[in-house]
């Protein structure tokens, strides 16, 4: 990696809003967000005091997957607006101070792209061998056990070639075939053109899936063992099986090895989906070294397990396999693929207080850790998944799965802006997905006016932060703790800042073997500390965090 693209790392620790542009507002009144809705709202997102803005996918599609299944990786859809729409979405993201990461899907595309209509034609066109083919078995069956995360065998037989083709998603969305170098090399120039485009990095969805066994080996049984280890839904046989030969290829690394010279030719930074059993592991392995991503996460805090050993295992087996590699990690509670946290971890929750005390912890605890992080749009309102009912469900995993199962589409709501108005401020028309009255009486507007809000306790945080580089960058070591609580300490350039978090709706009283001095205006109240010699007696009522610093370093 070259000095000058060392010297412009900011995206190391960063703070990432996601925008999933269907529903974050809708300029001309179609009932869905476009491009132009983002750029009049991104002073709002610019004064959250953000990083940066990942934008979910806005290129022609037929929408099956809502812009997941591509079409056209050069052009944007125009339901979403167009280049020049996206040209002036950039300047006017940088004039605001912030960085903008677009969504690259690689994998796979739509049934609809041209080169997958060319390449079902037969198999001696140019572009047979650009998607995964494969004949039969002699019974007619698909060559092996591999099924799609959205359910079902992941083999499409296709009557024009007389074979199957792979889809590890929908049966619209067939794998492209990374082992065949001009699949690789046209895929880097969809990159490449949105570089050009002056964007500042890019969100790689499902970067472990470029590549598949070439033997075609059955995928082993997943022997459950009680333990929730990825957030593929009870209901999907998907999570029957060990995924060690559909996804997560050797292969890739060499792949990811070309994509980071590209990148780094732009001085653009990316950020990798890793959907795996093994999560942290293969974070650590796609940032290893400084030559693939320069961060990634995981599903690992998506799922329903929530506890402060929880977390502490997940980012210490990170920081054990990346330490000696110099990865990167980034972490997210909630994403437009998962219900909301509030709803996953903070089910237990009555009044509002008790929800707004959680909504704001959490915050604080994803802020503090070490790596970078992304905020889901609504997250900094507190907003629980949405209940949509059966015949509003616009997700075809929802319905697939319906009823115990219902889908993405309860966090994919539009945006909640203004209390008043039957749209929420998202939009004048019927919006494409209902918003639910409990979202619009938390709609922006009614809680900038709220000095204790969620929202400002987000702003808040987000400005104290800012003056403490050391919770962006620094190292991180946990401490003892009674079991509810999340407690380490971050450290850099002999700064160290002490982090406690209680994570239980009882409040907690213990000792810790140090002195110190609490830090003020992270917007955190309500914990006591007592200093005694070489001791502090901390008190954290439920749901509350502490910060301080040793006192021999405090101001």
């Amino acid at each position: 990696m070259s000095v000058s693209v060392q010297r412009d790392e900011w995206w190391r620790g960063a703070s990432i809003y996601q925008i999933y542009p269907r529903s974050f507002c809708d300029s001309n009144k179609d009932g869905v967000g476009d491009l132009p809705g983002i750029i009049a709202r991104l002073p709002y997102v610019a004064a959250l005091g953000v990083d940066a803005i990942w934008i979910s996918p806005f290129f022609r599609s037929p929408m099956k997957d809502f812009g997941y299944d591509v079409s056209d990786y050069c052009d944007v859809d125009p339901l979403f607006g167009s280049l020049a729409d996206f040209d002036a979405l950039v300047t006017r993201a940088h004039e605001l101070g912030l960085k903008v990461v677009i969504d690259q899907v690689l994998s796979h595309t739509s049934e609809a792209h041209p080169w997958f209509k060319q390449s079902r034609q037969g198999r001696d066109n140019p572009y047979a061998d650009w998607y995964v083919w494969q004949d039969p078995k002699p019974d007619g069956s698909p060559p092996n056990n591999w099924l799609s995360v959205f359910g079902g065998v992941a083999w499409q037989w296709d009557s024009r070639r007389c074979q199957y083709y792979l889809h590890n998603f929908l049966t619209s969305q067939p794998d492209l075939n990374f082992y065949n170098p001009a699949v690789q090399d046209a895929m880097l120039e969809t990159v490449r053109f949105w570089c050009k485009r002056g964007v500042d990095g890019f969100r790689f969805d499902a970067c472990n899936f470029h590549f598949h066994d070439k033997e075609l080996r059955n995928n082993p049984p997943f022997l459950m063992d009680g333990e929730v280890r990825t957030a593929i839904p009870q209901n999907n046989p998907y999570g029957m099986q060990i995924h060690a030969y559909d996804k997560t290829q050797a292969q890739n690394l060499a792949f990811l090895k070309r994509l980071r010279v590209l990148l780094d030719e732009y001085k653009v930074a990316s950020v990798g989906e890793i959907g795996d059993e093994d999560g942290v592991r293969v974070m650590a392995e796609y940032t290893a070294h400084g030559d693939k991503l320069h961060m990634a996460y995981s599903f690992t805090f998506l799922t329903d397990a929530f506890s402060a050993e929880h977390i502490r295992t997940e980012v210490e087996n990170f920081e054990a396999r990346i330490n000696p590699v110099k990865g990167w990690g980034c972490w997210a509670f909630s994403n437009h693929d998962a219900q909301r946290v509030m709803t996953r971890w903070g089910h237990m929750l009555k009044t509002p207080a008790e929800k707004a005390a959680f909504a704001k912890l959490l915050f604080a605890v994803i802020g503090s850790l070490r790596g970078s992080f992304c905020v889901y749009q609504g997250e900094e309102l507190g907003l629980e998944d949405a209940e949509v009912p059966f015949d509003r469900l616009r997700d075809p995993y929802g319905i697939a799965f319906w009823p115990d199962y219902k889908g993405r589409d309860g966090c994919r709501t539009p945006m909640p802006w203004t209390v008043q108005g039957e749209g929420a401020g998202f939009s004048t028309h019927e919006p494409w997905l209902p918003i639910p009255q409990a979202h619009q009486v938390q709609a922006v507007d009614a809680q900038a006016a709220q000095p204790d809000s969620v929202l400002n306790f987000y702003r808040g945080f987000l400005a104290w932060r800012r003056n403490l580089p050391v919770l962006a960058k620094g190292d991180i070591r946990f401490m003892t703790s009674p079991d509810s609580v999340l407690c380490f300490m971050r450290s850099m350039d002999r700064q160290e800042v002490f982090c406690a978090f209680n994570l239980s709706p009882e409040a907690v009283e213990y000792v810790v073997p140090m002195p110190l001095a609490a830090l003020t205006g992270h917007g955190l109240g309500g914990a006591e500390i007592d200093v005694c010699d070489a001791q502090t007696k901390l008190v954290l009522p439920a749901w509350s965090g502490f910060f301080g610093k040793p006192l021999a370093a405090a101001d």
